[in-house]
């Protein structure tokens, strides 16, 4: 298999895929969610690895979709149809979910994957590189990392929905209300992922657990992941992502969400981002009543 976004290589019974755009923080291209997969696949089909640790290249493990292509770039773009319905123009969510929900079974490869998968999370994880990262059975990160989903603020929502199925409702919604970023420690405190070192520490942390791993015959390991993801199976995590990709759709064709993509445009990823994430209010002005009738019921 040839990759251009990814790269793919074994050490005895250890697959390691790393995402591999660094000049771009691993920004998430177009190619790049196939290319995982595709990844994943390799190891599973190959009977001389037993687990896969995923990473990235570069000062970064993933900074989400790269908003150049996908936010800055004027007029119609991937994940935003022109218009999205602010203008009267057709948004069309069907063909919105069509091309995320892609995606969103593209990293969840990592989760489906029949041999265990460990992320190593050695610097920024955030927004659709947070869904990556959490994709994976169990996450490791550097002290010094940090990780969370800025773009619940607007013109996002995690497709993966796997926030809520690793820190239950309360902690999720602290997390998604906000937008806020958390460290290792932090994600580590709060049950996020399982642990938390320095990032020297970090490389041998994830080789010990995986050589742990690695020592266990692969239908074992396939049995337990199998039983414990029935579980996940069992709470509704499809129907969960079909909303969330439905609403991902919204959140990039809603008033504030035009708002955010011609600021984009105007301005810049970087400064729309910054205004974003300040606190400020967003789009202030932007919105419509949630409905046309009046509070007192009338």
């Amino acid at each position: 298999m040839e990759f251009n976004d990814v790269r793919y290589e074994t050490t005895g019974r250890i697959a390691t895929i790393t995402l591999n755009r660094p000049q771009r923080l691993n920004a998430i291209s177009m190619g790049m969610p196939g290319e995982i997969a595709r990844a994943v696949e390799r190891a599973n089909r190959d009977d001389g690895v037993h687990v896969i640790v995923l990473t990235g290249a570069g000062r970064a493990f993933c900074s989400g979709y790269d908003l150049i292509d996908f936010a800055e770039a004027s007029g119609e773009q991937p994940g935003s149809q022109l218009g999205g319905g602010a203008a009267g123009d057709t948004w069309d969510p069907m063909a919105d979910y069509y091309g995320m929900k892609r995606n969103t079974e593209n990293f969840m490869s990592l989760w489906r994957s029949y041999k265990p998968t460990i992320a190593r999370i050695h610097g920024p994880a955030v927004a659709g590189g947070s869904d990556i990262a959490l994709c994976c059975d169990i996450a490791v990160m550097a002290d010094e990392a940090y990780i969370g989903y800025p773009p619940a603020r607007v013109w996002g929502c995690p497709t993966t929905a796997m926030w809520v199925y690793r820190l239950g409702a309360e902690r999720a919604k602290r997390m998604l209300l906000t937008g806020d970023l958390v460290s290792g420690l932090e994600a580590a405190a709060m049950g996020l992922v399982l642990e938390s070192v320095p990032l020297a520490d970090l490389d041998a942390r994830v080789q010990a657990l995986a050589e742990r791993m690695a020592g266990v015959p692969k239908n074992q390991l396939m049995m337990q992941k199998l039983m414990v993801n029935q579980a996940y199976n069992n709470m509704g995590l499809e129907n969960t992502q079909m909303v969330a990709t439905l609403f991902d759709g919204v959140t990039r064709h809603s008033p504030e969400g035009n708002w955010f993509k011609r600021r984009a445009e105007d301005v810049g990823f970087k400064q729309a981002v910054r205004e974003r994430d300040s606190g400020a209010p967003i789009a202030d002005g932007v919105s419509r009543p949630l409905s046309p009738y009046r509070g007192d019921g009338s």
